[in-house]
């Protein structure tokens, strides 16, 4: 059986930024990052950020943030992602951006190696680029991440381990194998797992569910047919939690498995209420997204990102370099919730 869950909200309540509006590249006419001489006007500044993923409620929400960015700095702001996970995708989405001038592109790639080269196009052409959940991705002058990958993902595990009473088999979800965060968090959740609750074993391999939620209820049916006596399952992609816990739920065992992993609330309250999944974790996409544009911002003015950095973002007030890197900046801005605490968040 689980033990009794409890959890506390790591940060404070996020408050929503639900501006509209859109910006649009203006056909190459924008000022590019060879003009950040410090002068840099808002107004002839364009932005565009390029999600994993259009079409789902992590980047959705993201789009809001960099919208509401936009519409409160002055500079043209927007969006673009393909209909899939494809790295492809994201590579020709960025060369057409790249052939368009804008002062920064900014990236959530879904393989960091395959996005390299074009982002290398970008440099060379004077375009500012910052990355997001991508450490160590090179051609990028700032990559920003939410908190440190390691820690986060050994918060995770000392939840999973808690709810399942440190014994018993567990799988973990993850987007992509080239998605490197999720990686991140799943490798520092299993080194903890070994360390501190001996008697769990994962039973399989990273398993990738291409962050689509149909496709992680799928594999879930396979891993409680092999493994019957599964009893936790931890999601890295936004989808994989909600997916998980439809077919722990079928299968009348939300009761004796635990589930929790990377979300947020408006993908998983449905789950959350009915006792399908028991935590999730998160960041505000919509903060990651204004954050990673108000870097691309003091870059473009002629400004340096450096330890100690207040970015004016909730999560992002005091930026702290992450060692062995030169350009990899952490924020504070993990959150955990249960049924009761993600309430207070309304994305």
């Amino acid at each position: 059986m689980k033990l009794l869950r409890t959890s506390a909200v790591v940060a404070a309540g996020v408050s929503a930024l639900l501006m509209t509006g859109c910006g649009s590249v203006n056909d190459g006419a924008a000022a590019g990052a060879g003009n950040a001489s410090g002068d840099a006007k808002a107004s002839d500044m364009t932005m565009v950020t390029v999600v994993k993923l259009k079409g789902i409620a992590w980047f959705d929400r993201m789009d809001e943030g960099v919208e509401a960015y936009g519409k409160r700095t002055g500079i043209d702001t927007r969006t673009e992602g393909g209909d899939d996970v494809s790295p492809e995708k994201q590579i020709k989405i960025i060369q057409d951006l790249v052939a368009q001038s804008p002062t920064a592109i900014t990236v959530v790639p879904n393989s960091p190696e395959a996005v390299a080269s074009v982002l290398a196009q970008a440099k060379a052409k004077g375009i500012i680029t910052v990355a997001h959940e991508a450490t160590g991705i090179k051609n990028v002058d700032v990559d920003i991440e939410a908190f440190d990958n390691a820690v986060y993902g050994e918060k995770i595990m000392k939840s999973l381990g808690a709810c399942m009473g440190g014994k018993g088999e567990y799988v973990q979800f993850v987007g992509g194998l080239t998605a490197k965060t999720h990686m991140e968090w799943v490798g520092a959740a299993y080194d903890y797992q070994k360390s501190n609750f001996p008697g769990m074993k994962r039973v399989e391999d990273p398993i990738e569910s291409t962050d689509n939620e149909a496709a992680a209820y799928q594999k879930a049916k396979e891993i409680l047919a092999k493994h019957p006596n599964i009893k936790g399952f931890e999601g890295s992609a936004g989808n994989d939690v909600p997916g998980i816990a439809r077919a722990v739920e079928e299968a009348g065992r939300a009761k004796d498995i635990c589930v929790m992993g990377t979300s947020i609330p408006s993908a998983a309250s449905k789950y959350l209420a009915s006792g399908g999944i028991d935590k999730i974790f998160f960041w505000d996409p919509a903060l990651a997204g204004e954050a990673q544009l108000e870097i691309a911002r003091i870059l473009a003015s002629g400004g340096k990102v450096e330890e100690g950095t207040d970015l004016g973002i909730k999560g992002y007030n005091s930026l702290k370099k992450l060692k062995g890197y030169d350009n990899v900046f952490l924020g504070d801005a993990s959150i955990e919730a249960d049924a009761a605490t993600a309430k207070q968040y309304n994305f």
